[in-house]
């Protein structure tokens, strides 16, 4: 049987000589190539590039050398090809968790770690002593006339609550039945436990719900993002919550029949017990690069050409294959091996050209797939002035053109880019569908346009393997996309050579749920949040036109810090604060700029009102 180590050296000799047979030619756009460096990004040796691992470090190191290999060099001021940036990579269960209940006598009798009780992996770190109450399901949902918390005062307080939602299997239920609304995601109900004083959470499994499940806990998971609970947030046993509600005289099964029928929770003080929790959880950073290399032109201003190289790794949280999330590799060649082989392609065909009059920046981003955390990173942290790019170019997966058609979003962000885009088309056998507001959306674009440079956005569509392990690079439409790359090339000609350069134009956002400024109720308030990390409130990195956030003084940079008297620490904090609120109502907002809090009010609308 081979080894691994053979089997391992083989594969790289493979690779070399695949590399090598499809090698970047300056002045060329090479199907061959744009094939061989997807097969390469997407491969088992770096495993799904995740932000943070030593394989995400391994494709920038490899992009960079293409761009050597190019004649490119760092942008000028910069000793090498790397931007790095620091994001939350992973968690691990520190040495500090301790459940324990205090006895009439003052003696604690610890529960076991690990097997009775453990922080969930966005739990805030500390500990809290003192009284418990429980709150049912831990939702208030004003929509439903629903509250949990109605009638008990958990300032201070270590709060139980239960998992999911009341009336789950009722199809007709306000809550949505089987479906489940927002109100039963485990971090809303951290912020509602907060919003309301809890010293910390304790969330034990809802069994009388679901007799088949095992009392077991979840497996902790070391993938987190950058946002924590601010408080402990500990999941118990059922076996030791059931156990406390019998002590102070609740049924449990009883409770959540009698809750099911009415939808009118009675939420308890649970006398004569006392709880100390402490949560402990590590979390890791890791720096990250983005990889820059720049092409100068006659001027200094320039156009940007990016796409970002990260993947998801193992899957983890990300995965929309959940059997095989954390056990298959998520190789992403579409998404976006696809789109930074795009980039290199056009890197070496500009490589091969003339000096334009406009330089080119081309930009390989990480952390894309945590929020655009390294697109994020370079806007506020450029690396060439921001207000000398004339435009940016972004491909994110476009290596599954389907029917010859490519979608190009962005269009209305700069006064003559349609037209430009139409003249770059000419002759070529692929169909493009413009959109003028896709300058907003999901991808690294969306960094650029809310710092007014105009933008336009190529995608080939999504597909049944998106964000599964089955996203494999022999699926890849090279020829179509090598088509694709020589439109491209002759956009970013275009706007690198013209006379004048595109005006920014303001398009109105599209309203959807990922936006901060809207919300399930129709709350609407038009901020646009900055998707980079951010501490101790919910930074802004615009506000949208004729928006109650504009209306109310607020503008890109102010990170608010309180919504409605709520403490605002984190993008979930300030979704959870808005969803509570209706249209007409007014709200005040303090918020920090240049280092000083001010305070505004602002009358929220409906998306409907938007003007």
């Amino acid at each position: 049987m081979m080894t691994r180590r053979l089997a391992s050296i083989l594969a790289a000799g493979l690779f070399a000589a695949a590399l090598a047979a499809g090698a970047l030619r300056p002045g060329v756009i090479s199907e061959q190539s744009y094939r061989e460096s997807v097969r390469y990004l997407a491969s088992e040796p770096l495993k799904g590039r995740l932000t943070g691992t030593p394989e995400n470090e391994k494709a920038a190191r490899w992009i960079a050398a293409r761009f050597r290999e190019l004649g490119l060099k760092p942008v000028p001021g910069q000793r090498d090809y790397f931007q790095r940036f620091e994001v939350t990579v992973s968690a691990t269960l520190g040495k500090g968790n301790r459940l324990a209940e205090i006895d009439g006598n003052g003696k604690p009798r610890p529960l076991s770690f690990t097997q009775d009780f453990q922080p969930l992996n966005f739990s805030g770190n500390g500990r809290a002593a003192g009284e418990v109450v429980f709150a049912g399901y831990g939702i208030t949902a004003p929509e439903y006339g629903y509250d949990d918390y109605a009638g008990i005062d958990a300032r201070g307080k270590i709060v139980l609550i239960l998992r999911h939602e009341p009336q789950e299997f009722d199809e007709k239920s306000p809550f949505a039945g089987r479906a489940y609304t927002s109100h039963a995601q485990v971090q809303n109900k951290a912020v509602n436990a907060k919003f309301h004083g809890a010293a910390a959470v304790l969330i034990a499994n809802d069994l009388p719900n679901h007799s088949g499940d095992e009392d077991r806990l979840d497996r902790f998971s070391g993938r987190v993002g950058p946002t924590s609970a601010d408080i402990p947030f500990v999941q118990v046993r059922a076996a030791a919550a059931e156990k406390w509600l019998e002590r102070a005289g609740i049924n449990l099964k009883q409770w959540i029949e009698e809750t099911d029928r009415t939808l009118k929770p009675k939420p308890a003080v649970l006398p004569g017990l006392k709880l100390e929790v402490a949560a402990d959880v590590v979390r890791r950073r890791s720096a990250s690069p983005n990889v820059a290399a720049y092409l100068p032109g006659e001027t200094d201003e320039y156009v940007v050409i990016g796409a970002h190289f990260d993947h998801l790794g193992f899957g983890e949280q990300s995965s929309l294959a959940p059997d095989l999330a954390g056990k298959a590799i998520h190789h992403g060649a579409d998404d976006n091996a696809s789109g930074t082989a795009g980039l290199l392609e056009l890197a070496a065909y500009f490589a091969g050209r003339p000096k334009q009059k406009r330089g080119i920046l081309f930009l390989a981003f990480s952390g894309e797939e945590l929020g655009l955390i390294g697109s994020s990173h370079y806007v506020n942290h450029p690396l060439l002035p921001l207000e000398k790019a004339v435009a940016m170019i972004n491909m994110d997966m476009i290596g599954r053109i389907q029917n010859r058609r490519v979608y190009v979003g962005g269009t209305g962000t700069g006064d003559s880019l349609k037209k430009v885009l139409e003249e770059a088309m000419a002759g070529s056998t692929l169909q493009f569908d413009f959109s003028d507001q896709g300058g907003y959306g999901s991808s690294d674009h969306f960094s650029f346009v809310n710092r007014q440079v105009p933008v336009l956005f190529f995608f080939s569509g999504l597909h049944a393997d998106y964000h599964k392990p089955s996203d494999t690079w022999e699926k890849i439409n090279a020829s179509d996309a090598a088509r694709m790359l020589e439109v491209v090339a002759r956009v970013a000609e275009r706007l690198s050579s013209a006379e004048a350069r595109p005006q920014y134009v303001k398009v109105q956002m599209p309203q959807q749920p990922a936006m901060a400024g809207s919300a399930g109720s129709g709350a609407w308030f038009g901020s646009v949040p900055d998707m980079g990390e951010s501490k101790d409130g919910f930074r802004l990195s615009d506000v949208m036109k004729g928006s109650p956030a504009e209306a109310a003084g607020l503008k890109g940079g102010d990170v608010i810090v309180e919504f409605d008297g709520k403490p605002i620490s984190n993008l979930y904090d300030f979704t959870y604060a808005l969803r509570t609120k209706k249209p007409g109502d007014t709200v005040s907002v303090k918020y920090r700029r240049d280092g000083q809090i001010h305070e505004t009010q602002a009358t929220l609308r409906s998306r409907g009102q938007m003007r």
